[in-house]
């Protein structure tokens, strides 16, 4: 008995966490179908989030949210593996200032997360 009310608690415990966070230009974005990963030790990115099947990414830098377009797993897969996650986040995703190669106001931002 114990034990189906541990396993009830941890699965309220995982529907709990799904949430929706605001994201900077953006608004409210709901993390139901992103895959997230915190990052500890980084000098600002706190987590990322990606959704492979829209090619959309949401990053925590520091206590902010912001998001990308059109970015390819393979992207993700090299920040999330990156010894400096920070540097490859503001070498290759970033850019310098407005002209990212991700930049969702250069990007389109996919239909089912246009507020």
């Amino acid at each position: 008995m114990r034990f189906i009310v541990l396993t009830a608690l941890a699965l309220m415990s995982q529907m709990a966490s799904a949430k929706t966070v605001q994201v900077k230009y953006q608004g409210p974005v709901s993390l139901d179908a992103f895959t997230c990963t915190d990052v500890h030790g980084d000098s600002n990115v706190n987590r990322i989030c990606y959704d492979q099947k829209e090619r959309y990414m949401v990053i925590k830098l520091d206590r902010t949210y912001y998001h990308y377009c059109e970015i390819d797993a393979s992207t993700v897969a090299k920040l999330q593996s990156a010894s400096s996650k920070n540097k490859f986040f503001q070498t290759n995703i970033r850019g310098n200032g407005n002209d990212g190669p991700f930049d969702c106001r250069t990007h389109l931002v996919p239909f089912k997360y246009r507020n």
